[in-house]
């Protein structure tokens, strides 16, 4: 039996795995709408916010004007912004004649050990208290976010019904570029394999996942885990936030009907560092890890391709395994594209966008021994001890 061969079966043994035995991470299946409680509670949002100029006001404007029947505040965290953003959120808000809901708080400077973004989180949870005591809820979203109005109310009512501590949503991220439409549905689709939903809501599970555009989190739980300290270090905030909150209470992990992200990546560079400057951390910075993971994303999604066309042309007996795996791939990466509104031809480019997010993950690495981890808004924080936490 020739290598190839064997590598081809291989190949197509971690295909039949991934869509049978990883919780069916490969379904899109949007969450249905609970009945609504027969009270609202007090819900703040907290929005850290570092030179979001260009989005600020779109996201603040969807947030005050939620058509939602309880209390509600908005706190706005400016953190250390030079381009006018706290200007801009006050003057979305007045247009919107909601000037009562939003609160800014101005951030204190980053104490050491801590990333900003949590950080900044931290200073609105703690504002939370003077603003609205009473508030049940405090909704992380980000400035860079657009929520539709029936947004709060629905996450509430299912958060209520069905009892979790965090309700999370994976907002629609832009498909409108050539390069968004490539690279972004792959995205959620490789999220959705390391964190698989039904996992995520699953107590008996230990996986815990969210997205950091939306989380609704039951206050009482965030103060039992002592706030954000809990995750202090953590690059990959919001995974972080779900393991430490589903150790102690159920958690919830959809994607979004829809909520959309309103920041745009026009070519493929924005895409690139937007994988590198996490992805090394989500490794727990091992390079023992990265190089299981350049073998497993080679014979996952490169080999099926490579084997298929070099076996077709020589007569191979590894084609057919190696066809098989290939075509498992399309049909697992379909629905992703689908929900995307993406012709489902594209699934076939799957192993060159595979490669490209390979790629961005060895830049990551890099980015990491050369001191630069972690890039954001002008901060490099991916230093050996900001790890986050994400259970499995």
């Amino acid at each position: 039996m020739s290598w190839p061969f064997v590598v081809s079966l291989l190949s197509l043994s971690i295909w039949l795995g991934l869509l049978c035995l990883r919780g069916g991470f490969w379904r899109v299946r949007l969450p249905a709408a609970a009945a609504p409680p027969t009270d609202w509670p007090a819900v703040v949002a907290v929005v850290p916010a570092r030179n979001e100029a260009e989005v600020v006001a779109e996201a603040v404007t969807s947030l005050l004007t939620q058509a939602y029947s309880g209390e509600f505040r908005v706190i706005l965290v400016d953190d250390h912004s030079d381009d006018g953003t706290a200007a801009l959120a006050r003057a979305a808000a007045a247009a919107c004649g909601r000037e009562d809901r939003l609160h800014i708080v101005s951030a204190q400077p980053l104490p050491p050990g801590w990333s900003g973004k949590v950080w900044a989180q931290q200073q609105g949870v703690e504002a939370v208290a003077a603003l609205l005591p009473d508030a049940e809820y405090v909704w992380l979203t980000d400035a860079d976010i657009g929520h539709p109005p029936a947004a709060l109310a629905g996450l509430v009512a299912l958060a209520r019904a069905e009892g979790r501590d965090l309700v999370s949503e994976m907002v629609r991220l832009r498909t409108a570029s050539p390069a968004e439409r490539l690279l972004i549905p792959a995205f959620v689709f490789f999220f959705a394999k390391l964190y698989p939903f039904q996992w995520v809501a699953d107590a008996r599970k230990r996986t815990a996942g969210a997205a950091g555009g939306c989380l609704l989190v039951r206050r009482a739980a965030l103060d039992r885990i002592g706030q954000m300290r809990a995750i202090h270090d953590a690059l990959i905030d919001d995974c972080a936030l779900a393991a430490a909150l589903k150790r102690h209470g159920p958690i919830r992990l959809d994607l979004s009907r829809a909520a959309v992200s309103l920041r745009p990546y026009d070519g493929w560079r924005p895409i690139w560092d937007m994988i590198a400057r996490t992805a090394y951390t989500q490794l727990h910075y091992s390079r023992w890890a990265l190089a299981g993971t350049v073998l497993a994303m080679t014979l996952t999604y490169l080999v099926p391709p490579v084997l298929t066309v070099t076996g077709a042309l020589s007569g191979a007996i590894w084609t057919w395994p190696a066809a098989l795996a290939w075509i498992l791939m399309v049909c697992a990466y379909r629905p992703t594209l689908r929900y995307y509104g993406q012709a489902g031809l594209l699934a076939w480019l799957l192993p060159g966008v595979a490669l490209f997010y390979l790629g961005a993950t060895l830049d990551s690495a890099r980015r990491h021994w050369l001191g630069r981890g972690g890039q954001w808004k002008g901060r490099a924080q991916g230093t050996a001890t900001q790890q986050a936490r994400p259970r499995r």
